[in-house]
C-alpha cells in the first residue's frame, strides 16, 4: 500500500500526475537558467499568459475544442509574442521587463475580450485549468501496476501529457547541450560572444523559441503557476548557491526535482498529516515548495551576498 492506495492504483492514479510534473518542472528549469542571467525571468510568465488568445483563435478557426489545435494556437501566439517582446525592446528601447509588461499583458486583454466576443464564450473553454494546471486528471487508466511500466503496448496508451512533456524536455537538453557555448556567452556578455563569432542575437532567439515550446507543452498539463515558477524559482536558488553556470544547471535541476516531488507529497497527503480530509491543488502545492526552497536559499545559499563562504 502507498498512501492508502494498492501498488495498482498507485501506478494508475499517482504516479502518471508525479511524472508529469516532474518532466515539466526539469524542461521549465532548464531554459530557465539562461533567461535568469540574460534577465529575461519573466519572459515564461509572458508565454504563458499569450497562450490564451492563441486558444481562442484555434477554436474560432477549428470549430473544436481539441488538444493538437490548442497546442498549434498556444505555440503561434507564444512566439508571436517573443518576438513582439524583441520588436518592443528594440524599438522603444525598454528594459527588458518593461516590454514584457506591455505585451503580455496586451495580448492576454486581447484573449479575455475575444473569448467574450465570440462564440468561443458559448463553449467550456477552462482558463481555470490554463492558470492552475490539471495534474490530478492525468491518469494511466491500462495501468496495472508496476509491471505495466515493461509491458510496451501499456505504455503506449500512457498520458500523453507525459510523452508531450518527456519530448519537450528532451528538445531542452539537446539544444542546452548543442549550443551551450552560444548560450553561455550570450548570457554573460553578449559583446564579447559578437566578437568571437558566438551569434548572441541567434541565441537569444533560439532561448526564446525553446522557452515557447516548453512553456507550451507544459500548459495543459501542469498549468501556467508551475510553469512561471518552475522558469524563475529552481534557477534563481541554484544562482544563490553557485557562480559557475553548469553547477548552476545542476543544481537548478535538483531543486526542479525536489519541488514537484514534494509538492504533489504534500498536496496529495499533507493535508491528512495534518488532520483534515481531502487534498489541495498540487501545481499550487508545487508552485509552493519552489517559493520555500528560493527562500531557503536566500537564507543560506552561500552566494547570497555575492561572496563565497570559505
Amino acid at each position: 500500500m502507498i498512501g492508502g492506495m494498492s501498488h495498482a492504483e498507485f501506478v494508475a492514479l499517482g504516479l502518471p500526475p508525479l511524472v508529469a510534473a516532474l518532466l515539466g518542472a526539469l524542461a521549465c528549469a532548464l531554459p530557465g537558467n539562461f533567461l535568469l542571467l540574460r534577465r529575461q525571468a519573466l519572459i515564461g510568465d509572458a508565454i504563458s499568459h499569450v497562450a490564451l488568445p492563441g486558444i481562442v483563435l484555434a477554436f474560432l478557426l477549428t470549430g473544436t475544442i481539441s488538444t493538437w489545435p490548442m497546442m498549434l494556437g498556444a505555440g503561434v501566439a507564444a512566439l508571436a509574442a517573443a518576438a513582439m517582446i524583441e520588436a518592443v525592446r528594440r524599438l522603444g528601447r525598454l528594459e527588458p521587463g518593461a516590454a514584457m509588461g506591455v505585451v503580455f499583458t496586451t495580448l492576454f486583454a486581447v484573449g479575455v475580450v475575444a473569448l467574450e466576443l465570440s462564440s468561443a464564450s458559448s463553449v467550456h473553454i477552462d482558463v481555470e485549468h490554463a492558470l492552475y494546471g490539471n495534474l490530478e486528471s492525468v491518469v494511466w487508466f491500462e495501468a496495472e501496476g508496476w509491471g505495466s511500466l515493461l509491458d510496451p503496448e501499456a505504455l503506449a496508451a500512457a498520458p500523453a501529457q507525459i510523452w508531450r512533456m518527456a519530448g519537450a524536455l528532451a528538445l531542452m537538453a539537446l539544444c542546452a547541450r548543442l549550443f551551450w557555448k552560444e548560450l553561455a556567452l550570450s548570457a554573460f556578455d553578449a559583446g564579447f560572444a559578437a566578437s568571437v563569432g558566438a551569434r548572441p542575437r541567434l541565441a537569444g532567439a533560439a532561448l526564446t523559441a525553446a522557452t515557447a515550446v516548453a512553456a507550451v507543452a507544459a500548459f495543459e498539463a501542469v498549468g501556467s503557476v508551475i510553469v512561471i515558477a518552475m522558469f524563475i524559482c529552481p534557477p534563481a536558488a541554484a544562482r544563490l548557491m553557485t557562480d559557475r553556470l553548469d553547477a548552476q544547471v545542476a543544481w537548478s535541476l535538483v531543486f526542479a526535482v525536489a519541488s514537484a516531488f514534494f509538492g504533489w507529497l504534500l498536496a496529495g497527503w499533507g493535508p491528512g498529516w495534518l488532520g483534515y480530509q481531502g487534498s489541495v491543488s498540487a501545481a499550487g502545492m508545487i508552485a509552493t515548495v519552489a517559493g520555500l526552497i528560493m527562500f531557503a536559499a536566500c537564507a543560506v545559499g552561500p552566494k547570497r551576498r555575492g561572496v563565497a563562504h570559505p
